[in-house]
């Protein structure tokens, strides 16, 4: 589980490099969150708290992704 979360913060880290697109961001601190998470184990203080980063950087991925409503005139 731990190589899957690697390997996607790694993924996400080279298409942020060559897109510099800053949604991207988010989903990177998602993945590196979560393994940092795993590999610290469920009962850790430490990773429990990075599970909840995790869900932290979820929502403002949530936020970065919703479309802006404009006011028409």
């Amino acid at each position: 589980m731990l190589a899957f979360f690697v390997a996607a913060t790694v993924v996400t880290l080279r298409q942020y490099l060559r897109l510099r697109d800053r949604k991207l961001l988010p989903l990177l601190a998602l993945f590196a969150f979560l393994g940092l998470a795993h590999s610290r184990g469920e009962w850790d203080r430490w990773g429990r708290l990075f599970h909840f980063a995790a869900g932290a950087s979820g929502l403002v991925l949530l936020l970065a992704l919703s479309p802006r409503h404009t006011v028409r005139m």
